[in-house]
Protein backbone atom coordinates (compact mmCIF):
# COMPACT_ATOMS: atom_id res chain seq x y z
CA UNK A 1 0.00 0.00 0.00
CA UNK A 2 1.53 3.97 -0.91
CA UNK A 3 2.55 5.31 1.89
CA UNK A 4 0.99 8.54 0.60
CA UNK A 5 -2.88 6.32 1.54
CA UNK A 6 -1.76 5.37 4.76
CA UNK A 7 -1.19 8.72 6.08
CA UNK A 8 -4.26 9.52 4.93
CA UNK A 9 -6.12 6.94 6.56
CA UNK A 10 -4.23 7.59 9.68
CA UNK A 11 -4.81 11.58 9.24
CA UNK A 12 -8.74 10.80 8.98
CA UNK A 13 -8.81 8.37 12.20
CA UNK A 14 -6.85 10.83 14.29
CA UNK A 15 -8.72 14.10 13.55
CA UNK A 16 -12.01 12.64 13.37
CA UNK A 17 -11.50 11.06 16.77
CA UNK A 18 -10.08 13.81 18.10
CA UNK A 19 -12.97 16.11 16.78
CA UNK A 20 -15.38 13.84 18.02
CA UNK A 21 -13.75 13.74 21.73
CA UNK A 22 -13.21 17.83 21.78
CA UNK A 23 -17.29 17.77 20.76
CA UNK A 24 -18.66 15.28 23.47
CA UNK A 25 -16.24 17.38 26.00
CA UNK A 26 -17.10 20.73 25.22
CA UNK A 27 -21.07 19.11 25.02
CA UNK A 28 -21.25 18.06 28.29
CA UNK A 29 -19.40 20.71 29.83
CA UNK A 30 -20.75 23.49 27.99
CA UNK A 31 -24.33 22.40 29.06
CA UNK A 32 -23.94 23.85 32.61
CA UNK A 33 -22.75 27.05 31.14
CA UNK A 34 -25.14 27.60 28.61
CA UNK A 35 -28.03 27.06 31.52
CA UNK A 36 -26.90 29.84 33.42
CA UNK A 37 -26.12 32.29 30.25
CA UNK A 38 -30.17 31.46 29.09
CA UNK A 39 -31.04 31.85 33.06
CA UNK A 40 -31.97 28.18 33.82
CA UNK A 41 -33.83 27.16 30.46
CA UNK A 42 -32.69 24.29 30.21
CA UNK A 43 -34.67 23.15 27.19
CA UNK A 44 -33.42 26.23 25.64
CA UNK A 45 -29.51 25.62 26.74
CA UNK A 46 -30.39 21.66 25.72
CA UNK A 47 -31.28 23.07 21.96
CA UNK A 48 -28.42 26.10 21.66
CA UNK A 49 -25.63 23.36 22.98
CA UNK A 50 -26.94 20.70 20.10
CA UNK A 51 -27.39 23.47 17.86
CA UNK A 52 -23.41 24.45 18.69
CA UNK A 53 -22.31 20.58 18.27
CA UNK A 54 -23.72 20.08 15.15
CA UNK A 55 -21.93 23.02 13.99
CA UNK A 56 -19.24 22.34 15.15
CA UNK A 57 -19.01 18.69 13.71
CA UNK A 58 -19.57 20.15 10.10
CA UNK A 59 -17.05 23.16 10.36
CA UNK A 60 -14.48 21.17 11.93
CA UNK A 61 -14.61 17.49 10.10
CA UNK A 62 -15.41 20.14 6.48
CA UNK A 63 -11.65 21.70 7.14
CA UNK A 64 -10.56 18.12 7.92
CA UNK A 65 -11.61 16.92 4.10
CA UNK A 66 -10.66 20.04 2.63
CA UNK A 67 -7.02 19.74 4.40
CA UNK A 68 -6.67 15.84 3.56
CA UNK A 69 -4.60 16.16 0.77
CA UNK A 70 -0.96 16.17 0.65
CA UNK A 71 0.92 18.15 -2.29
CA UNK A 72 3.70 16.42 -2.15
CA UNK A 73 3.20 12.54 -1.52
CA UNK A 74 4.89 10.58 1.42
CA UNK A 75 7.93 8.46 0.22
CA UNK A 76 9.35 6.99 3.65
CA UNK A 77 8.31 6.79 7.02
CA UNK A 78 9.89 9.58 8.21
CA UNK A 79 7.71 11.62 5.78
CA UNK A 80 4.79 10.13 7.02
CA UNK A 81 5.47 11.38 10.86
CA UNK A 82 6.43 14.88 9.59
CA UNK A 83 2.88 15.21 6.73
CA UNK A 84 0.83 13.89 10.03
CA UNK A 85 2.48 15.92 13.06
CA UNK A 86 2.10 19.35 10.53
CA UNK A 87 -1.52 18.36 9.54
CA UNK A 88 -2.71 16.99 13.00
CA UNK A 89 -1.58 20.13 14.52
CA UNK A 90 -3.08 22.15 11.93
CA UNK A 91 -6.43 20.62 13.38
CA UNK A 92 -5.53 21.27 16.65
CA UNK A 93 -5.37 24.58 16.43
CA UNK A 94 -7.84 25.07 14.50
CA UNK A 95 -10.37 22.82 17.05
CA UNK A 96 -8.81 25.22 19.95
CA UNK A 97 -9.37 28.50 18.15
CA UNK A 98 -13.06 27.40 17.39
CA UNK A 99 -13.51 26.65 21.35
CA UNK A 100 -11.62 29.89 22.34
CA UNK A 101 -13.99 32.14 20.02
CA UNK A 102 -17.40 30.20 21.08
CA UNK A 103 -16.36 30.71 24.99
CA UNK A 104 -15.27 33.88 23.72
CA UNK A 105 -19.17 34.49 22.76
CA UNK A 106 -20.61 32.89 25.40
CA UNK A 107 -18.78 34.87 27.86
CA UNK A 108 -19.95 38.01 26.34
CA UNK A 109 -23.57 36.80 26.36
CA UNK A 110 -23.07 36.05 30.04
CA UNK A 111 -22.04 39.11 30.69
CA UNK A 112 -24.51 41.18 28.88
CA UNK A 113 -26.96 39.47 30.52
CA UNK A 114 -25.23 40.14 34.05
CA UNK A 115 -25.24 43.45 33.43
CA UNK A 116 -28.73 43.67 32.57
CA UNK A 117 -30.10 42.05 35.74
CA UNK A 118 -27.37 44.37 37.81
CA UNK A 119 -29.38 47.61 36.07
CA UNK A 120 -32.55 46.25 37.39
CA UNK A 121 -33.26 48.75 40.63
CA UNK A 122 -33.90 47.33 43.70
CA UNK A 123 -37.51 46.68 45.39
CA UNK A 124 -37.33 49.58 48.54
CA UNK A 125 -37.01 47.71 51.81
CA UNK A 126 -39.82 47.26 54.00
CA UNK A 127 -39.92 48.93 57.17
CA UNK A 128 -37.96 51.52 56.39
CA UNK A 129 -37.77 54.52 58.69
CA UNK A 130 -38.66 57.84 57.57
CA UNK A 131 -35.56 60.36 57.45
CA UNK A 132 -36.82 61.77 60.39
CA UNK A 133 -36.53 59.07 62.77
CA UNK A 134 -32.59 59.15 63.98
CA UNK A 135 -30.62 55.82 63.71
CA UNK A 136 -27.75 55.29 65.82
CA UNK A 137 -25.60 56.44 63.29
CA UNK A 138 -27.23 59.62 62.81
CA UNK A 139 -24.99 63.12 63.93
CA UNK A 140 -26.23 64.88 66.74
CA UNK A 141 -29.14 67.32 66.76
CA UNK A 142 -27.59 70.48 66.85
CA UNK A 143 -28.18 71.99 70.44
CA UNK A 144 -27.59 68.23 72.04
Amino acid sequence: MDLTVVAYVLYLLITVALTVWVARTLSRNGRIFLADVLHGNEKLADAVNHLLVVGFYLVNLGFVTLYLRHADGVADTRELFEALSVKVGVVLLVLGVMHLGNVWVLSRIRRRSALEREQTPPVPPHGWTHPGDRGPWAAPAPGR
